[in-house]
């Protein structure tokens, strides 16, 4: 045991980790790098250049003659995926805090080196991209001793292009991170961290051995589902599963059991024995609070099981995802479904077409509100259509979130503007060093869901770095906004804002449609409207059909009269007829600028 060292890397999106990683596997001689970022298998990933779903991989490594297996967990850096990181920080003893030495230390750094102080994680940091002519060596440096209070001797310089700094790097990981503790001869206690769905195997579960030895073929247990099992295969993960006959304290490997049901593997539950288990469960893994909320439907209302099982084995490779049945009149039966952010929601809706060929349309995304009724009631709304009459609502709570926004002073202005528009409140705000500033903001979680971030990376020029964390809920003017297409409301667009924004919201919604229906053979009319009270409202015109081709000389009574019947007809056919709402315009509302 003395002998393992589990270790991940931690940093603000595009800082390099992955680049990083690519760099010890070789060093190690664990694989021969052929591409950039090996770790980051997905299409999707290596497409926008983001690491999605953590990755464990073990490494043989010799210092002074003697062998060590180093386990690496290498995690995403945008905040939509901490939940990710929180549970591979749960399954190490140490962390590489990676800082890019051009950009400096970034929101996200820091809410990730929190979270691997309070699981007490030796730290060590590395600065990264040394090699860049536009680093910022000393300045960067002193960050990161103002932040972690480390001497400037103990920061690793380390390039992920060149790999200089890689063989220091290896060795502080076998002098300063500490070897698993743990009991190999008492009961098996091992964390399930992340599981794989494959369509041959079954679920496989990614674990990490607290206490005791798990050999293939014994009888286990998962504690939360209390269900049993037997292990057909265990191993550990190089770039490819090495199975092996027996696993033991300090371990990470994976269990291949046959279990086919995504429901029987919870992450963060506890492995034990059938005939010795362990007293409890390990503790430290709370479940996932989503953020935003929006419905998914399949464009193909017979394709709703297909989704149903798409989106399960999905849930079994994010954890962080949630779901449940409901149906719309606009778009028929579908799921509500929760995620971390905008982000994660889109990453979602790219893997269901992807890797499961669905088609679906997503609707507007909203928040959890929190609905007091006049009889004293309290109801969680997370989607508009399940409001109460507003005659019956005496006041609605909404989610607020703290954030903490770093920047370089330069900035500050047109930040603060941003925020207050969003009906933000500023906390405190502080010189973190030199130029560059730390604002803390209490902002409605609602009215970051759209096109904040892209806005703040717009005026910040990609400087700005925002985290969050939930913070409690507010009473505020709340009002549904309904979008009515020729009277009809169209429950998938409408939404949850607050009064003063409602009327420029809603004239903004029917602009975008306007010009995204396709014109009918009868006046099509969109309307926005609170209750009964229409507050904008465009016209998309009817195409005229060519009837007077026909009428060429002769009197105008004669044109008149058929321009009269076919008047007739379109106000026969705007009775019967619908209104096909097209995939593009449900998306554009949500990009709404």
């Amino acid at each position: 045991m003395d002998r393992i060292r589990n270790f991940c890397i931690i940093a603000h999106i595009d800082h390099g980790k992955s680049t990083l990683a690519d760099r010890l596997l070789e060093h190690t001689g664990t694989l021969a790098i052929t591409e950039n970022q090996m770790l980051d298998n997905m299409e999707l990933e290596k497409e926008r250049g983001i690491t999605i779903k953590s990755k464990a991989v073990q490494m043989n490594y010799s210092l002074d003659g003697k062998e060590y297996k180093l386990n690496l967990i290498d995690t995403p850096g945008h905040v939509d995926f901490s939940y990710e990181v929180s549970r591979s920080i749960a399954a190490c003893e140490g962390a590489l805090l990676v800082v890019d030495a051009s950009q400096g230390i970034q929101a996200q750094t820091i809410s990730n080196l929190y979270m691997a102080i309070d699981n007490d994680l030796e730290i060590i940091p590395v600065l990264n991209k040394v090699d860049l002519p536009s680093a910022m060596i000393e300045e960067v440096e002193d960050q990161i001793i103002d932040l972690l209070g480390v001497k400037r001797s103990e920061i690793i310089h380390a390039s992920g292009k060149t790999g200089e700094g890689i063989p220091r790097i290896l060795e502080e990981i076998v002098h300063k991170v500490p070897a698993p503790k743990g009991d190999p001869e008492a009961p098996l206690q091992a964390l399930i961290f992340d599981s794989v769905f494959n369509s041959f195997r079954g679920i496989i579960a990614y674990f990490k051995i607290v206490n005791g030895t798990l050999r293939s073929h014994d009888l286990v247990k998962f504690v939360a589902t209390k269900k049993e099992y037997e292990a057909d295969e265990i191993g550990v993960l190089k770039m490819q599963m090495q199975p092996r006959e027996v696993l033991s304290c300090g371990d990470v490997g994976y269990i291949i059991s046959g279990i086919k049901s995504s429901k029987e593997v919870k992450v963060g539950d506890t492995i034990t024995h059938v005939k010795r288990p362990c007293a409890e469960g390990i503790e430290g893994f709370e479940d996932v609070k989503p953020m935003v909320f929006a419905g998914v439907y399949p464009i193909d209302s017979e394709d709703f099981e297909n989704l149903r099982s798409s989106i399960e084995k999905l849930q079994l490779n994010d954890a962080s995802l949630t779901f449940q049945p409901e149906s719309s009149m606009a778009l028929g039966f579908g799921f509500r479904c929760g995620f971390l952010g905008l982000l994660h929601m889109e990453i979602i809706q790219e893997r269901l077409d992807r890797e499961f060929n669905m088609d679906v349309i997503t609707t507007v995304p909203n928040v959890q509100y929190k609905v007091y009724t006049k009889k004293g009631e309290c109801i969680e709304v997370d989607n508009p259509s399940e409001l109460p009459e507003p005659t019956h609502i005496d006041y609605i709570e909404e989610p607020y979130i703290r954030s903490s926004i770093i920047t370089a002073a330069d900035y500050i202005g047109s930040i603060m503007t941003l925020c207050l528009s969003k009906r933000g409140e500023l906390v405190k705000q502080e010189y973190i060093t030199g130029n560059r500033m730390e604002l803390i903001f209490d902002l409605p979680l609602g009215e970051i869901v759209f096109d904040f971030y892209d806005r703040l990376k717009s005026i910040s020029k990609g400087y700005a770095s925002f985290d969050y964390h939930p913070h409690g809920f507010r009473e505020s003017k709340l009002a549904k906004l309904d979008i009515l297409l020729n009277g009809e409301p169209v429950d998938a667009l409408s939404c949850l804002t607050h009064v003063d924004n409602a009327e420029t919201l809603g004239r903004r919604m029917c602009e975008k449609l306007k010009e995204l229906i396709p014109r009918q053979q009868f006046d099509v009319a969109i309307q926005a409207a609170i209750g009964s009270k229409i507050i904008a409202r465009e016209t998309v015109k009817a195409v005229r059909k060519d009837v007077t081709a026909k009428c060429y000389g002769g009197d105008i009574s004669r044109k008149r009269k058929l321009l009269e019947k076919q008047k007739k007809g379109k106000k026969r056919m705007k009775q019967i007829g619908s209104v096909e709402v097209p995939q593009k315009a449900f998306l554009a509302v949500l990009k709404l600028d």
